[in-house]
């Protein structure tokens, strides 16, 4: 009788094939690992304590938070993801490919153990924000299979783990976990490196909610009003009732805690002198537009014959070849089409400050050697008898700001020798396939560059170990463990 009142059908769509119902199944019966269960006692923590996952898609890493009994949420595991697919930005369409990036809310309804990808739940996309915006699409899941049209995809094991410890949440009487998905951690290195993203204005949005979680460790509340976000709403001191939100209409009065607003206040200036100092001191750009779908993490990318973690960055640490070796968190089927490598030319040396990079005033602009001056391949060009033709030049003249792109400058047949010998030598690409650069376009940065300045990230590994320590108070009515059953039994009882 659970099972009947809780099943409901949906119109299948997108990447999934899935029912969404309660009815008995194994597989979704599975407990939770005694290892695991273990580790929530290191932390603290209750089986059936609430949790809270969060995204990210260049590290192609899930993040399962769990609240101790202190009441604020701990790091209990990182999960490499198998496969995303799209790019970093918000879904925007059906078909568009792109798995969704925001905040949503996980509900029993969204569970679905009947999966063709082994199991999953379905993100809840589009939400109130994405519905006011006009943004169309379905079945947007969080699944095993390793397989990806616009969902987040993880191993069988993987997800199975993960499906248990929302099961088991909501056994321990939790409406509704929260789930949080970004296009990559919202640190100052990555909001730098990413600045003339046309998404920019959406993660900043976003990012607010990052910090009221970042300084509370608490789930922050979601609102929605004059289709933007709005994060921890209270109703005014002098207000009779708590605000009424709409995503398409006016936001009502409200207020943001002065504990929660001061604290997210400070964060953020930390973040923003500290956004400003590297895009200051010329923080290479991001590619955009590379044709690339999704991503991928390493220690998968590193099981598949020319894997490829694609849009996802792999963190300084084991190589591919070194990561091969060691065992995969979960079983990769034989079908998976990992993302598309990037193979457009990236130049040998870090550029300099990117175009529209910083206010003028703080602008460094490499200029151009002057012509005449001797040096190893002048002397060399002239006993090789080149001639002292006008080519283009190989680093831009000074510019009176960073908005403009760099001119052409003549230079002698020494810069194209130098030019020659260099396309040659190991390590360098063909010059004469750059592109030229474009008003208003940022240079592209190597690859070097970007990989010195990645922010640090949590070991990629599934491992216990790996996640944060929680707190060590006791907090009165954490909630029993209850005596295991049927998952159709025990909503039937939680109903």
């Amino acid at each position: 009788m659970a099972s009947v009142a809780l099943a409901a059908s949906v119109v299948l769509a997108g990447c999934d094939t899935d029912q969404v119902s309660l009815a008995t199944n194994a597989k979704a019966n599975q407990p939770v690992s005694p290892k695991l269960v273990a580790a929530m006692g290191e932390k603290n923590m209750d089986l059936q304590s609430p949790i809270l996952i969060r995204l990210f898609k260049q590290e192609a890493e899930l993040e399962v938070w769990k609240q101790t009994r202190s009441g604020q949420f701990a790091l209990l595991k990182t999960y490499p993801i198998c496969r995303w697919s799209g790019d970093l930005g918000p879904k925007v369409r059906e078909g568009d490919r792109q798995a969704p990036e925001g905040f949503y809310s996980i509900n029993p309804s969204q569970m679905n153990p009947q999966s063709a990808y082994y199991l999953s739940f379905n993100t809840g996309f589009p939400n109130a924000f994405d519905k006011a915006l006009g943004r169309t699409g379905s079945q947007l899941m969080v699944h095993g299979d390793c397989s990806s049209r616009g969902c987040y995809a993880m191993t069988d094991e993987q997800i199975a783990e993960i499906y248990s410890l929302g099961r088991e949440s909501f056994f321990g009487g939790q409406k509704a976990f929260q789930f949080q998905a970004y296009p990559f951690r919202m640190t100052p290195v990555n909001m730098a490196k990413h600045r003339n993203n046309p998404n920019m204005p959406f993660w900043r949005m976003i990012k607010e909610g990052y910090d009221h979680f970042e300084v509370t460790r608490q789930e922050p509340k979601v609102d929605f009003c004059e289709k933007k976000y709005v994060f921890d709403a209270a109703k005014a001191p002098d207000a009779k009732r708590d605000p009424v939100f709409d995503a398409s209409a006016k936001c009502p009065a409200y207020v943001i805690p002065e504990e929660i607003a001061s604290a997210v206040r400070e964060k953020e200036q930390r973040d923003e002198a500290e956004y400003n100092k590297l895009v200051a001191k010329g923080t290479p750009v991001a590619r955009m537009n590379t044709g690339i779908d999704g991503g991928m993490n390493k220690i998968f990318a590193a099981k598949i014959p020319e894997g490829s973690t694609g849009l996802s960055e792999s963190a300084e640490g084991n190589t591919l070849q070194m990561l091969a070796m060691s065992k995969a968190p979960g079983t990769i089927p034989g079908t998976v089409n990992p993302p598309k490598p990037n193979l457009e030319p990236v130049a040998a040396t870090p550029q300099e400050e990117p175009v529209v990079a910083a206010p003028a005033s703080n602008t460094r602009v490499a200029s151009a050697q002057p012509a005449e001056k001797s040096g190893f391949f002048s002397n060399l060009g002239r006993k090789m008898g080149f001639g002292t033709a006008d080519a283009t030049a190989t680093t831009p003249p000074p510019q009176a700001t960073a908005s403009v792109a760099p001119a052409t400058t003549p230079t002698t047949a020494a810069s194209r020798l130098k030019a020659a010998v260099t396309r040659f030598a190991p390590g360098h690409h063909d010059a004469a396939k750059d592109k030229p650069a474009v008003a208003a376009k940022p240079a592209e940065p190597a690859k070097p560059a970007e990989t010195k300045m990645a922010a640090t990230r949590p070991a990629l590994k599934p491992s216990v170990n790996d996640a944060a320590a929680s707190g060590s108070s006791q907090m009165a009515g954490a909630a029993p463990v209850v005596s295991s059953n049927s998952f159709d039994s025990r909503f039937g009882a939680m109903k």
